[in-house]
């Protein structure tokens, strides 16, 4: 130990000082002579902390000696490491280490277990760069003194030049103290039955570092006693059995942050916090790359901070820009990537043309032209070399950067054409599939036929629904794609298939971008009736998901001129609804009054009732807001019959949304004329009906109306359970109910 003294010098110092002889301190505190011997010399490990205090006590040590011989005790046993070269150094922790509190916890708790004499493995795994050994170092050095015979580190070199578990197992019985004469009548067996049970007698940290594999390893843990091991690899170890496991990712992003703050100072970053965000934004909050890029910032102290950022906001240059001297975040990437099969590094490459923030293996069949379950063998492959990240909901993530370093790899081994055939391949199934999961709530569709044969079950509505939702940000993607590449007709028929589903997600939030996309190939497309339905969905979509009304009301109308030209009645009638429906948003009800009725009107002279129901509860929302409310109530009581008639031409989910909008539409009347218990009966009776169906955001509007109603029949109990369902549903639902029942729930007498 370099400026220090040793344990054994600082003991036989003490002893020399106060005139004892070997003999004479083995008699005052109780440690043979044998073993102070052996202490002195430096021939024995160092013994645990009561031995030490023993000496103390025997050699009548004050306060200040007794400190200096404890520490040189504590100093011994910390610096007792193995690294791969075999040459002692002491388990080192980075000192601005940051966050990662959950995880030392759970270290700390495995610590806690090996002390009550049960051996404890825990493999700690992730992808490159993400501070694995860092945070394993980290707990070994707050945990050292737990373990009083010793901490070992080995590095096993795991991804380049794997260190073999023969040479690591030699390595670590020597640290332990035994003879080169004991090892060499031992064979690998034996040593392995040794360390054993050494580890099993003694209480030591070993901290395995860098693990390629579980044969690597397998040798070198202990079956019980009150040892700790801890295994840092990029592979979770999946066969190795009994041992804890620790998943790493990257960090949140307040720790990021908080590591750059350490690394670069309070002052600087105070200064431009924005930019320090960004900069760990841009890193993916990678523990390796956030040190590359603050230890940039500090060499360069002249740069802003805001300089970093545009020289990692350039995707191109990104992990070229993330090198500092000789640590390169993309080599960390390149040294896992050269162990896959090939199968698996061209699975790498094509999944950067995923669009979404993650994927599935159907994502891998579509790209590769192969089945799911092949595919996911290779997901698993990926997961195994630290370089795909499984979640808790059985879909797959690729981090930022190494998709970045992904791409690259697919732009330099994969010719254009290739990297085209795969985008075409995955953008296809996307939208095809899009359009059989939409199809599920056209009424002229429903279920997909017998000869579809998809990647994904689609066997039912709720199935549907759910692939629709968990990939909108990919399926939406390609849907750009498509219609940047010109691609008009797939366009407007994912559009198209999306025309009843909207309705189920109101609060998306690009619903507007859908259509108007749609509308423009519907356009260019040159059909009349494609156009008019097209701009009726995206007058929808602009008064429903946006308020933007007198733009709905434009594009209405356009869509007016169209169906005309088509000569088509029901995209006609569909447009006056649209129309009718801004205007009441905008509160001018005598436009709904006249538009909706336009509508009935042009229904029934012309026997197409597909648009009549919506129609006719928009004539009679607008009787009822002009003061015409028993008019209103007969007029709503009219699609009730009409949904009930047994050769009623609406069917399926379309009718449930009328009948579930035409009951809330009654319950208004009731509460309109004072009729409160028949109210509260149709509010629920709504409520209940847009549960079933799924249409969230009309139901948060009906627990509204309900606890308006139960309020009025003094039921606030009731009405205040209401109303906390209702505010439970949050971006599902409309803002502005959801204000008004804060507002009424806040105005409830306390209960």
């Amino acid at each position: 130990m370099s400026g220090e003294k040793s344990f054994a010098v600082v003991l036989r110092g003490m002893r020399q000082r106060t005139r004892l002889t070997m003999e004479e301190l083995a008699e005052a505190s109780g440690v043979s002579v044998r073993a102070i011997g052996d202490m002195e010399r430096g021939r024995s490990r160092v013994p645990q902390r009561r031995t030490v205090v023993a000496l103390a006590e025997g050699l009548g040590l004050a306060d200040e000696e007794r400190e200096v011989l404890l520490t040189a005790a504590r100093a011994a046993r910390t610096t007792r490491a193995v690294a791969g070269t075999g040459t002692a150094v002491p388990p080192r922790s980075v000192g601005d280490f940051t966050g990662r509190d959950r995880e030392l916890a759970r270290l700390r708790e495995a610590a806690d277990r090996s002390g009550t004499g049960e051996a404890t493995v825990t493999v700690v795994s992730g992808p490159p760069g993400c501070g694995k050994t860092t945070l394993v170092l980290k707990a070994a050095a707050e945990l050292v003194e737990r373990f009083p015979d010793g901490c070992f580190v080995v590095d096993l070199n795991g991804v380049e030049g794997p260190v073999d578990s023969v040479e690591a197992l030699l390595k670590l019985l020597k640290a332990l103290g035994v003879s080169d004469r004991r090892l060499a009548r031992a064979d690998a067996q034996g040593r392995a039955g040794l360390l054993r049970a050494l580890l099993g007698e003694r209480r030591c940290l070993v901290v395995l570092d860098n693990a390629r594999d579980e044969a690597q390893v397998r040798p070198l843990l202990p079956a019980g006693g009150r040892s700790l091991v801890l295994v840092t690899s990029r592979r979770p170890l999946t066969g190795l059995e009994d041992v804890d496991r620790l998943a790493l990712s990257e960090m949140a992003q307040e720790e990021a942050v908080e590591l750059l703050r350490r690394i670069l100072g309070k002052e600087r970053t105070d200064a431009e916090t924005d930019a320090v965000v960004r900069v760990a934004e841009l890193c993916g909050r990678l523990p390796l790359a956030l040190r590359v890029a603050g230890n940039w910032l500090t060499v360069r102290s002249g740069w802003s901070i805001d300089h970093q950022v545009r020289r990692l906001a350039d995707e191109e240059r990104r992990l070229e820009a993330l090198t500092a001297g000789d640590v390169r975040v993309e080599a960390a990437f390149e040294l896992s990537y050269r162990q896959l099969t090939g199968q698996a590094a061209r699975m790498l490459r094509l999944l950067s043309l995923v669009p979404g923030p993650d994927m599935t293996p159907a994502h891998g069949a579509a790209l590769t032209s192969t089945g799911v379950f092949e595919a996911e063998g290779v997901f698993e492959e990926l997961v195994e070399a630290g370089l795909l990240q499984a979640t808790f909901t059985g879909r797959y993530q690729l981090h930022d950067l190494l998709r970045l370093f992904a791409r690259g790899r697919l732009s330099r081994e994969e010719t254009p054409a290739e990297r085209e055939e795969a985008d075409d391949r995955l953008r296809t199934w996307l939208l095809e599939t899009a359009v059989v999961a939409g199809r599920w709530y056209k009424p002229e569709y429903g279920a997909p036929p017998p000869s579809w044969h998809g990647l994904v079950p689609l066997e039912s509505a709720e199935q549907a629904r759910a692939w629709l939702q968990d990939e909108a940000p990919a399926w939406l993607a390609a849907l750009r794609s498509a219609a940047d590449r010109g691609e008009h007709a797939r366009v407007v028929d994912v559009a198209y298939a999306m025309e009843w589903f909207c309705d189920l997600w109101v609060f998306w939030g690009h619903w507007p971008e859908v259509f108007r996309l749609s509308s423009q190939s519907a356009a260019a497309l040159g059909d009349p009736y494609l156009r008019a339905f097209h701009l009726n969905c995206y007058s929808w979509a602009l008064n429903s998901c946006e308020r933007r009304s007198r733009e709905a009301i434009a594009r209405a109308d356009e869509a007016l001129e169209n169906a005309r030209r088509a000569q088509d009645v029901t995209q006609q009638a569909s447009a006056l609804v649209h129309a009718a429906s801004a205007h009441w948003r905008l509160g001018e009800f005598q436009a709904v009054a006249d538009r909706s009725l336009a509508s009935v009107d042009l229904s029934e002279s012309t026997g197409n009732y597909e648009v009549w129901p919506q129609a006719m509860r928009l004539y009679g929302l607008a009787l009822r807001l002009l003061g015409r409310a028993e008019e209103a109530l007969t007029q709503h009581k009219r699609i009730i019959a009409f949904l009930d008639a047994p050769e009623c031409p609406v069917s399926g989910h379309v009718a449930d949304v009328f009948r579930a909008r035409a009951t809330q539409a009654i319950g208004l009347d009731c509460a309109a004329l004072g009729r409160w218990r028949e109210a509260v009966d149709h509010h629920r009776s709504a409520q209940a009906q847009s549960h079933r169906i799924g249409l969230l955001h009309a139901e948060v509007e009906q627990l509204l109306r309900l606890g308006e109603a139960l309020i009025e029949l003094g039921e606030t109990e009731e009405a205040r359970s209401r109303l906390r369902q209702a505010l439970a549903f949050g971006d599902a639902a409309d803002s502005e109910d959801l204000k008004a029942a804060r507002k009424l729930l806040d105005a409830l007498p306390a209960g």
